[in-house]
């Protein structure tokens, strides 16, 4: 009778969620002159049958499973079920910890309304979005007031960018138990995999990583590349398929429940790092002849398959802060969702602007996730 139940209540909310939720016609206006080539778009690569494809019993069907405690599929199950995608198997998530990672004035000044902790709390809230991700002093700074009423995902490292010269390195700002103590359901680290320091950080997150999942916590990694030599003068091999594709690899190596990526926009780093003089890597031609193409949904497709095939959700980033931010995020959402990933995750996007703005973005993302014509292709 209380399966019954829960299962009537779930339709209720996906109901009400697909009244609020804006139809395919606006969705193909945000695209611009050529929706199709997104909306009709047949894949090339790997097919949507080998994926884990997102949906309302994620937690059941995938984490149950695993060796994942108890309280780690209840804290999952909380993130799934908040907000305006609540009971869809994707996420929305507000993240903003620009505050140590860009430096406070450069992501703040152009709406000082943020920072204030609450604000990007409430942001969260009024956006509808399934958790708020940020630092220590911003979810501590108000925990007793909003840890009940939507779920914290603490990210406990980041790159302190204030030393001179900068450097780039993860360096921890918070402990596990913090996140536990304030009643995070999840918490976050970033790895700058191909640096000088990746090896200590994979060491230090997997460690932190076992110590949340022992505490109930869920796991979230930001599976981001750095190193000069991904920079050609050509193309910009941080966003390249195959290169983040091994880094979503070798994230949920060290058993992240989600991984946090960029929409990959080219492919080929591993060819176009590697000479006969200086080798790297290892790589597979097949991965650029069969498994991908040059099109974005089977590039970011190949990101989700080193996701275990979707074992680990992926979520995109929102990418930077421009012009036509609306048109752009609801672009990538397509992508993303078309390629089989669990969501998005828009910071900036959505606090460099005023609070009604911010909201609006969030939910025209929200509604390419809530939208049923828009298909894992």
């Amino acid at each position: 009778m209380a399966l019954r139940v829960n299962v009537l209540l779930l339709a209720a909310a996906e109901v009400e969620a697909g009244e609020r939720a804006a139809g395919i016609g606006k969705i193909e206006e945000y695209l611009g002159s050529d929706p199709r080539n997104l909306l009709e778009y047949t894949r090339k690569g790997i097919p949507k049958a080998s994926l884990h494809v997102p949906g309302p019993r994620r937690a059941d069907d995938i984490h149950a499973g695993s060796d994942r405690p108890t309280p780690v599929l209840r804290s999952l199950q909380a993130l799934f079920d908040h907000g305006r995608l609540a009971g869809s198997g994707y996420l929305s998530i507000l993240p903003v910890d620009q505050g140590i990672e860009h430096s406070a004035g450069a992501s703040f000044a152009k709406n000082p309304l943020y920072f204030d902790p609450e604000n990007i709390v409430k942001l969260a809230i009024e956006g509808g979005c399934n958790a708020v991700a940020s630092t220590l002093g911003v979810l501590g700074a108000c925990s007793r007031r909003y840890a009940h009423r939507i779920p914290f995902l603490l990210k406990f490292n980041h790159n302190e960018f204030l030393t001179y010269p900068n450097k780039f390195d993860q360096i921890f700002f918070a402990s596990i138990k913090q996140a536990k103590d304030m009643g995070a359901v999840a918490v976050g680290a970033t790895i700058y995999f191909g640096s000088d320091n990746s090896a200590r950080q994979i060491i230090e997150v997997a460690q932190a990583f076992q110590a949340a999942h022992e505490m109930g916590m869920a796991t979230v990694l930001w599976c981001y590349l750095r190193n000069p030599a991904f920079k050609t003068k050509e193309k910009d091999f941080h966003v390249s398929a195959d290169l983040t594709g091994q880094a979503n690899h070798l994230g949920v190596t060290i058993e992240a429940d989600i991984i946090k990526q960029k929409l990959p926009e080219n492919n080929g780093g591993y060819n176009a790092i590697s000479s006969k003089e200086n080798p790297y890597g290892k790589t597979d031609k097949r991965i650029y002849s069969e498994l991908t193409t040059d099109h974005p949904i089977d590039l970011c497709r190949y990101q989700v398959a080193n996701c275990y095939m979707g074992r680990a959700g992926l979520i995109n980033s929102g990418g930077a802060s421009g012009e036509n931010d609306l048109a752009a995020a609801v672009k990538t959402a397509v992508v993303h969702k078309r390629a089989g990933g669990m969501g998005l995750i828009s910071g900036r996007k959505a606090f460099q602007r005023p609070m009604a703005e911010g909201v609006k973005l969030l939910n025209s993302i929200q509604d390419v996730y809530l939208c049923k014509e828009v298909s894992v292709a």
